[in-house]
């Protein structure tokens, strides 16, 4: 066999028997070249030829096969044929045979299904891609960078690619395992620092943050998909792997949290056998932080997420939810980096209080048993959410803690800290709060009469002893009446005090007096 690209189209024809447009050409060729079982073509060809007018009988192939000539020279070489009845010397220019098998070979993989072979092998590439990425490189930038290009032809595979993760799910996994499940290196700053502002914090970068931000977008597509069935996600997606998910919340890169709080969130909402247990695991670590002092990173990301989750229970709130509030986010005012995540845990606290209004007194004795001694800016941050709880609750009934919480503003009124005087008088600036005040006035005035008439007397701050003003006369104007009889009762308490410390200096002088001449007795002289 001489002619090559004969040789090509034979054994192309000979596959594929039902291909008609193969038949076509292989029968038009045919018809054209002298001889064709003698010198071009072996005996194979005739029983092919046959092959095919049955296959394709009711084609009505043409003894001549120049009409289909014709039709093959329109559609691949775009030639025409000025006469059809010309010799055989006058044909145009021959077919460029391998450009139309390959074209023939794609169009027969759309028109007969076979596109499944196509995505066979792009799974097979992307296993192969995800084992790649399941080796750590620490030693050159070359194999750094290899691997994040690795990484993004994964994720973009994973995008676009119609296969879904059910071929390739425990690959994927155990990649995603091996690349964010790590140690962390020492901690370069401490976390139980007092009075420390965020922004002159120094930020973390994690170095490998270019490979761990493309493994956690896959799994975040991996876990969001809808493809993702949870029954057999769960093999892969169990306690164990939640359990590690949430020690990565120590991580000092606060954009490896962002990430994590988006995974935990979507995990708690798709796979509910795993809601218990993720309350219980992140209750543990709040555990440790708070009674054994350990330091954690993630506090404030965890109180994100479970303020979500608080967003959601349902009415009544079950006895194990108020239990979480009483024995883990009311001890959380504790420790000594509660600046760090206060706006996150004041906003847990509320969602309780707006769900239920009788959770105000047990949050409210919670926060007088944690009050803060000697930080004055923790203690401006309780008064802050003081307010928000009193702000929350509509009916003064619910709050049987008013005579020790009354007290602890009025140690606050006369704090020498002019920001927590200042913080405690514009409690009176809320219209909700003086409204439950004017319906305990007779309970409240008097408790704290007394720490305004001091302010007055003896504050060193003008802005505090001018806000101590305007509440007095706001009291006066509310009751005249309680307000003239607590002043009363309070010059009394200064004359009685004043009497007493009178009696002290007396009893003192003479107890001075009586030791003077004991020495005076028992001296001897000596000459």
């Amino acid at each position: 066999m001489t002619n090559p690209f004969c040789r090509v189209i034979l054994e192309y024809a000979y596959k594929n028997l039902a291909c008609s447009f193969m038949l076509m050409v292989i029968h038009s060729r045919a018809s054209q070249i002298d001889s064709p079982s003698e010198s071009y073509f072996p005996k194979m060809f005739n029983k092919i030829i046959k092959l095919a007018h049955k296959k394709c009988s009711k084609f009505e192939f043409p003894e001549s096969g120049q009409q289909f000539y014709e039709v093959v020279v329109k559609h691949a070489s775009r030639t025409t044929i000025a006469n059809s009845n010309s010799d055989s010397q006058n044909l145009p220019t021959p077919f460029a045979y391998p450009t139309v098998i390959e074209a023939v070979r794609d169009g027969d993989r759309d028109r007969d299904g076979d596109g499944d072979g196509e995505g066979s092998e792009q799974t097979a590439m992307l296993l192969r891609k995800i084992q790649q990425c399941c080796l750590c490189c620490d030693s050159s930038e070359m194999e750094k960078e290899t691997k994040r290009q690795t990484l993004e032809e994964v994720v973009e595979m994973i995008q676009w690619g119609s296969s879904g993760f059910s071929e390739i799910q425990e690959e994927l996994m155990n990649m995603v395992s091996v690349n964010i499940f790590r140690c962390f290196p020492p901690s370069s700053r401490k976390m139980n620092t007092v009075n420390v502002d965020p922004e002159e914090e120094e930020i973390y970068l994690d170095p490998s943050w270019p490979h761990l931000t493309l493994v956690y977008e896959i799994l975040l597509r991996y876990v969001v998909s809808p493809d993702t069935d949870i029954k057999t996600s769960k093999r892969y997606i169990d306690h164990v792997f939640v359990l590690k998910l949430i020690d990565l919340f120590d991580s000092e890169d606060q954009r490896e949290r962002l990430f994590l709080k988006t995974l935990l969130h979507r995990i708690y909402g798709k796979y509910i056998v795993h809601r218990p247990f993720i309350r219980n695991a992140i209750n543990n670590v709040f555990y440790r932080f708070i009674f054994e002092t350990h330091p954690h990173n993630g506090i404030a990301d965890f109180l994100e997420v479970l303020s979500s989750i608080i967003s959601g229970f349902a009415l009544p709130i079950k006895e194990e939810h108020k239990l979480f509030l009483l024995r883990t986010l009311i001890p959380l005012h504790k420790p000594k980096s509660f600046s760090s995540y206060h706006h996150q845990l004041s906003y847990c606290v509320l969602l309780f209080v707006e769900k239920d209004y009788r959770l105000a007194d047990p949050v409210i004795r919670g926060m007088l048993k944690y009050w803060p001694l000697t930080n004055c800016h923790k203690e401006v941050l309780f008064l802050g959410q003081l307010e928000d709880v009193l702000q929350a609750t509509q009916f003064p009934d619910h709050i049987r803690c008013t005579v020790p919480l009354f007290r602890q503003i009025g140690r606050c009124l006369n704090s020498p800290h002019f920001q927590v005087a200042e913080r405690a008088l514009y409690l009176w600036y809320n219209e909700h709060i003086i409204s439950l005040v004017t319906q305990n006035r007779n309970v409240i005035l008097p408790i704290i009469f007394e720490a305004l008439e001091n302010n007055m007397k003896s504050h060193w701050n003008r802005a505090v002893i001018g806000l101590t003003a305007n509440v007095r006369k706001m009291f006066l104007e509310m009751d005249a009446e309680l307000f003239e009889e607590c002043q009363r009762q309070y010059i009394e308490k200064e004359v009685k005090a004043r009497e007493l410390e009178e009696k002290r200096q007396l009893t003192w002088k003479q107890l001075e007096a009586v030791a003077a001449q004991a020495v005076r007795d028992d001296m001897v002289l000596v000459n």
